[in-house]
């Protein structure tokens, strides 16, 4: 998904291509990706002068990247922010200035809750 929102649209291809240093995927490993994220509409699909699929994200990085974190805290945490907080507190190597944002995003959190 990263190189499709940096590139807006691709090819299965193109999207092998760019993959391949990272993944070694077969183009048919990404086309299976692509039409999975199709019926999730989470990609739209369309088609170039030429008659090839062309793929484009239907949504936002950051309305994926929300869903997803929410997903992810819904599974491993019962939907519970705190343990998930307390886990990564634990097992990062977190530096002070790290800890102070983190104290920072918190305390913003709260003032928004108010």
């Amino acid at each position: 998904m990263e190189s499709l929102w940096g590139a807006s649209s691709m090819t299965a291809v193109e999207l092998t291509e760019e993959l391949r240093s990272v993944t070694n995927w077969a183009v048919n490993t990404v086309r299976t990706m692509l039409t999975r994220l199709v019926k999730k509409k989470i990609l739209v699909v369309s088609e170039n002068k030429d008659g090839i699929k062309v793929f484009t994200p239907a949504v936002m990085r950051e309305s994926c990247v929300e869903l997803e974190g929410e997903s992810f805290v819904q599974r491993f945490f019962g939907g519970a922010t705190k343990p998930l907080l307390a886990h990564f507190a634990q097992h990062s190597n977190l530096s002070s200035a790290d800890v102070e944002e983190l104290k920072n995003l918190l305390d913003q959190s709260l003032v928004k809750k108010s």
